[in-house]
């Protein structure tokens, strides 16, 4: 039969060579594209792609407008793409002095907007006011734990009483003997967004980041870790800090609280320390950091929420859980957002650097100087090769559940990914937990893995994070409220209590991406002042994953 619906299928740029399946299509179907009739040779599912032309081995497949792989076998038109008939490829890439144009959205809806936010004696504005607790070394990380509890049952920050009280229903059942199997039916009620309990109205929660460093590893491990603990601990969300440290481990206090001093010398925020080793007990160890934090706690309880200009905005721009759709519908969107944003004067941070494998040229090309391009490179090709060398390699990124769903080689992940950085001009390449310093558009070196990548924009101090996603995960961060982002409707129905925004209807034609991007931007100025509780942060999904600066894909 003829297909001829309308967003059935899709070319994305005029230079592709293969088409998207935005629905399933059918074995013999024939559809019509561009004055032409392709009859399918395979069933297509949706998301996956479609050659428009046949093709031979050693052609070169275009999708984005760029190379993303080169035929392994002889494909008739109409034919699926799969691991089978196509490898990844990418063009290589160099500093050509691009001058680079860039054409700013109209932001006339946004040019006056505020958020209401935390301001900081350094003069950035936090999103959130956090308590954070951290270890020096993997040793204390029990201590936290039995802390964690403490405060966040008596002080309104735990999310688990729902489990608590369905397993007090099981024991119940169980100790008055009755019957219980899989299709037994408790009362499972689920708790509020916020608790209503909180004594501290003004700390919006109290978070503990855990890790397996600290010792044991190399001296470069542990300054590493340093850093990125002093990153956290100057975070514009965090108001104040408490450490414990076992005292015989690589990560010295003194070492953290140099790397802290370096980073902000005028840091004045509560810091308190305990080292175990020190201390006469482990009782009065917990006990004297539960009742020192209580002090602090009330003492930042007198922070309030002021208004902000949106340019003290910084959001890091992440996908996970990625789909055939991540790269039309959710990515482009908060591009749209990312431009936006950067148009009013604030702050993107693009990462996960083995994702941008196949979009460097672009991003080179985009360079506001000759050093930053360099910096990129650099990072880029020193990273790719440490890969390689141990018989890896980027174009190894997609994981099984991302080629399912039609993300068949690194570069059309990769290109489908950069698309979150919108179209601004890259004003600056950091390394890995280097602090942001200029409004606009900076690429951070991270791991595609998604809460190493997630972690490194914290550091380097994203403020929110937009996580796009079309396989679903629930992914968050320890001090930056992560914001889930599906590609579809399907997901976004399904996995309700993890998803915030639905992108879906960019496929079904009901919105366009800059309409998307807009409702994304107001969604981030109503999560940075406080008013919408992202579900992440609802879960306490305060994930921490410190990169050692060795191989992760």
């Amino acid at each position: 039969m003829l297909v001829q619906e309308k967003k059935r299928y899709l070319k994305i740029d005029p230079a592709d060579n293969v088409l998207v399946a935005l629905q399933p299509l059918l074995k013999g179907d024939a559809i019509e594209f561009e004055d032409r009739i392709i009859t399918l040779q395979n069933d297509i599912p949706a998301k996956h792609k479609i050659f428009i032309d046949p093709v031979t081995i050693g052609d070169e497949i275009i999708m984005y407008g760029v190379l993303v792989g080169k035929a392994q076998q002889d494909v008739p038109a109409g034919g699926l793409m799969t691991t089978g008939n196509v490898l990844h490829a990418a063009e290589p890439y160099k500093y050509r002095h691009v001058n680079y144009s860039w054409r700013k959205p109209d932001v006339s809806k946004f040019i006056n907007r505020t958020f209401n936010g935390y301001h900081r004696d350094n003069g950035v504005v936090g999103t959130a006011n956090y308590w954070l607790f951290i270890p020096t070394v993997f040793c204390e990380n029990r201590n936290l734990d039995v802390i964690k509890e403490a405060l966040h049952n008596e002080l309104g920050y735990s999310v688990t009483d729902k489990y608590k009280q369905f397993t007090h229903q099981l024991l119940q059942a169980y100790k008055e003997g009755a019957e219980i199997d899989s299709s037994t039916i408790f009362d499972f009620s689920p708790a509020s967004s916020v608790a209503t309990n909180r004594p501290f109205k003004n700390v919006d929660g109290i978070k503990f980041i855990t890790h397996t460093g600290g010792c044991g590893g190399t001296r470069q491990d542990a300054a590493t870790l340093s850093n990125l603990l002093a990153s956290y601990a100057d975070h514009p969300n965090v108001g104040g800090v408490t450490l414990l440290s076992l005292g015989c481990q690589n990560l010295q206090v003194a070492d953290f609280v140099a790397d802290l001093k370096r980073r902000n010398p005028s840091f004045n925020k509560p810091l308190y320390i305990f080292e175990q080793q020190q201390s006469k007990s482990e009782e009065l160890l917990v006990k004297e950091a539960i009742q020192k934090t209580f002090f602090g706690l009330a003492e930042i309880n007198k922070i309030e929420r002021k208004p902000a200009p949106l340019s003290e905005l910084c959001i890091g721009v992440k996908c996970g859980g990625s789909d055939g759709f991540s790269g039309i519908s959710a990515n482009p969107a908060v591009g749209y957002t990312a431009d936006l944003l950067v148009a009013l004067g604030g702050k993107v941070l693009l990462a996960e650097f083995p994702e941008l494998c196949g979009a460097e040229q672009n991003l080179i090309d985009r360079c506001v100087d000759e050093d930053s391009a360099q910096k990129f490179i650099r990072l880029m090709r020193a990273y790719d090769a440490q890969a390689h060398s141990v018989g890896s390699g980027f174009h190894m990124n997609p994981s099984p559940g991302n080629i399912k769903d039609g993300l068949i080689t690194d570069a059309i992940k990769s290109t489908g990914a950069a698309k979150k950085a919108g179209t601004s001009p890259v004003v600056d390449v950091l390394d890995y937990t280097e602090p942001v310093a200029k409004p606009g558009l900076s690429l951070v070196c991270t791991p595609g893995n998604d809460v190493e990548a997630t972690t490194g924009q914290a550091a380097s101090g994203a403020t929110l994070i937009l996580f796009t996603t079309g396989l679903g995960t629930p992914t968050g961060n320890a001090v930056a409220p992560t914001i889930k982002i599906a590609t579809n409707s399907s997901l976004a129905n399904r996995m309700k209590d993890i998803i915030d925004i639905d992108t879906g209807g960019i496929i079904n034609g009901e919105k366009t991406i800059e309409e998307m991007g807009e409702e994304i931007l107001e969604y981030c100025i109503k999560a940075a002042s406080g008013e919408i509780i992202p579900k992440a942060v609802q879960l306490n999904q305060d994930d921490f994953i410190p990169w050692k600066r060795g191989v992760s894909l």
